[in-house]
C-alpha cells in the first residue's frame, strides 16, 4: 500500500490525483491540504478519510475543524500546518499540486522527512531549484515530475542513460492564440484567454499557456529536473497535444511519449514511481488523428518564453522576480485591471529594475516575491 499526501488537493491536479487514487486498491490518502476551499476539502475528508488535513488560511482551518468534528481527521492551519502535513509520518509520497511559491516550504519539509515528491508545483524548481535538487540528493528522495511534458521526458528516459541525452524537445500546443500576431492580441478578453484548445486546467496555468509563460516555466524547470543547460532544451509547437515531449540522444535517435491529453496518466505514473498500471479512458486513434504537425514558437509575439529563458540564463534571484511578476500580472489580468499584452510589459519592466542576488536562500526568495508584488501593485 502506497500512502499519499496531497498539497493542493482542491485544485485541478489535486482533484485528478484523487480520481486516480479512488480507482486503485493499493493507493491510500493519508493527508490533504488546501489554501482556502474548505467546502471541497470537507467533501474530500469525508470520502477519503485522511489522518491529517491542513488549510493555509487559519480562520478557514478553524471553521473546518468545526465542520468535521465528527470525523477522526486532525485539522491543521497556516504555513506550519501545511509543512506538518507535508512531513507527516504516515505518508510515502507527497504530491505538490498547490499553485504558487507557497509550495516551496512544504516541499522542503517533505524532502527533509524523506518523502518522494510527485512535483506539480512549477514555482518550487523555477525559484528554488538550486536549493531543492541538492537537498533531494542529500536526503535520498526522488523528484517525480507530474507535468505532462516533464513526465514525457521522465517516461522516455526510463531504461536509458542520462549521459546519452543530447537535447530535450519540449512540446507546446501554442495556446488559444497560436498563429496570431501582436496587433491581434491588443483587445483580447479574459474569456478568450481561458479557452485552451486541448487541456482542461486552472485559470492561472491557462493564461500562462496563452502567453507561453507556462512553456518558459517548463524550460526553467526541466533545466533542474534533468540537469540540462538551456542550449540543449528546445521548444517545439505541436498543436494536436499528442506528443507530450521528446528526447534526442547523442546518436541522433529520438524517443517521444504520445497519448491523449489526459493528466491522469502522468499523475498515475508519478504515484507508482515510473511503473505502468492500467488506466481507463480514451486511447489515441492514429487513423482518426490523421496527422501531427510541428512549428517553431513565435517568440516575437509570445514573449513569455524568451523572457523566461532570459531570467533562467541570468539565474540567481531573477527567476523568482520573473515568476512573481507573472503571477501578479496574471492576477491583474483576470481581475480585468490590465490588458493581455500588459502581462509582458509588467514582467519585462520588473526584471529590468531588479538587482540580482546570486544565490538566494528560501527566506530571501519569499521576501523578494512579496516585494515584487508590492512594487507592481504600486505601479499598476
Amino acid at each position: 500500500m502506497k500512502r499519499i499526501a496531497i498539497l493542493g488537493s482542491t485544485g485541478s491536479i489535486g482533484t485528478q490525483t484523487l480520481d486516480v487514487i479512488s480507482k486503485k486498491e493499493d493507493l491510500e490518502v493519508t493527508g490533504l491540504a488546501a489554501g482556502s476551499n474548505i467546502t471541497m476539502l470537507e467533501q474530500q475528508i469525508r470520502q477519503f478519510h485522511p489522518k491529517l488535513a491542513a488549510v493555509g488560511d487559519e480562520k478557514k482551518a478553524q471553521e473546518l475543524r468545526e465542520r468535521v468534528a465528527d470525523t477522526d481527521c486532525k485539522i491543521l492551519g497556516g504555513m506550519e500546518g501545511l509543512m506538518e502535513m507535508a512531513a507527516m509520518e504516515a505518508s510515502d509520497i507527497l504530491v505538490t499540486a498547490i499553485v504558487g511559491m507557497i509550495g516551496i516550504r512544504p516541499t522542503i519539509a517533505g524532502i527533509q522527512a524523506g518523502k518522494d515528491i510527485a512535483l506539480a508545483n512549477k514555482e518550487t524548481l523555477v525559484t528554488a531549484g538550486h536549493i531543492i535538487m541538492p537537498m533531494a540528493k542529500k536526503y535520498g528522495v526522488r523528484i517525480l515530475p507530474v507535468d505532462s511534458e516533464h513526465s514525457a521526458i521522465f517516461q522516455a528516459l526510463n531504461g536509458e542513460s542520462s549521459r546519452a541525452v543530447h537535447k530535450l524537445l519540449i512540446t507546446a500546443s501554442g495556446g488559444p492564440f497560436r498563429g496570431r500576431k501582436r496587433e491581434e492580441l491588443e483587445n483580447i478578453q479574459v474569456e478568450d484567454a481561458l479557452k485552451h484548445p486541448n487541456w482542461s486546467m486552472g485559470q492561472k496555468i491557462t493564461i500562462d499557456s496563452a502567453t507561453l509563460v507556462n512553456k518558459g516555466l517548463e524550460v526553467m524547470e526541466a533545466k533542474w529536473l534533468f540537469d540540462m543547460d538551456l542550449d540543449h532544451i528546445q521548444v517545439v509547437v505541436q498543436p494536436q497535444s499528442v506528443i507530450h515531449s521528446m528526447i534526442e540522444f547523442v546518436d541522433g535517435g529520438i524517443i517521444a511519449q504520445l497519448g491523449t491529453p489526459d493528466m491522469r496518466l502522468p499523475i498515475q505514473y508519478a504515484l507508482y514511481g515510473g511503473e505502468r498500471r492500467f488506466l481507463d479512458g480514451e486511447r489515441l486513434d492514429f487513423a482518426a488523428l490523421g496527422s501531427i504537425t510541428f512549428e517553431n514558437p513565435d517568440m516575437e509575439t509570445f514573449r513569455g518564453l524568451p523572457l523566461a529563458m532570459q531570467a533562467s540564463r541570468i539565474g540567481g534571484s531573477m527567476p523568482t522576480v520573473f515568476n512573481a511578476a507573472n503571477e501578479k500580472a496574471v492576477e491583474l489580468f483576470l481581475k480585468r485591471k490590465i490588458r493581455f499584452l500588459d502581462i509582458y510589459t509588467i514582467i519585462e519592466e520588473t526584471m529590468n529594475a531588479h538587482s540580482v542576488i546570486k544565490n538566494p536562500g528560501v527566506e530571501e526568495i519569499i521576501t523578494l516575491e512579496q516585494e515584487t508584488y508590492r512594487k507592481i501593485e504600486s505601479r499598476w
